[in-house]
């Protein structure tokens, strides 16, 4: 099974027992060289979406899932529409696993909403995320109501 490494509001257990049924967690690991980041902002509902970009001196928790063919069929119709899948390494506790993610396919910029950081900081919770990576989720700028 292909393992896929989810950075976003796809890191909460409960929601890909929902989207992918089929496909269990395989634990955590960080994404090196990597850092959180947001774009297209005019893509999203309410402010820019959750993507990762390469910067050598960030990491990105991720959670791991075995995804099933039909599970990961189904998540690429979810994703594949703003999302390109991209190959790369995630380190773990069992050593350096190879693993695809989505990354957006826009440019960089863009604030997300005040409620997209609350899914991806709950999301990171769920998944076991460290304390202080869950509040620097927290902390992020987010849009103003009024934008």
């Amino acid at each position: 099974m292909p393992l896929y490494a989810a950075y976003a509001s796809n890191m909460d257990p409960a929601r890909m027992m929902q989207r992918c049924p089929h496909s269990p967690t395989r634990g955590t690991g960080w994404l090196l060289g990597w850092r959180l980041t947001f774009a297209g902002e005019d893509h999203g509902w309410d402010g820019a979406l959750a993507t990762v970009v390469e910067d050598p001196l960030a990491e990105v928790f991720v959670a791991l899932y075995d995804l099933t063919g039909e599970d990961a069929a189904a998540l690429d119709e979810w994703e594949m529409g703003l999302y390109r899948k991209l190959r790369v390494r995630v380190q773990t506790l069992d050593g350096e696993q190879l693993v695809w993610l989505y990354v957006l396919d826009a440019y960089e910029g863009g604030l997300p909403s005040a409620s997209y950081i609350g899914v991806l900081s709950e999301a990171a919770l769920a998944a076991g995320a460290p304390d202080d990576y869950v509040d620097s989720l927290r902390n992020r700028p987010c849009r103003s109501v009024s934008e």
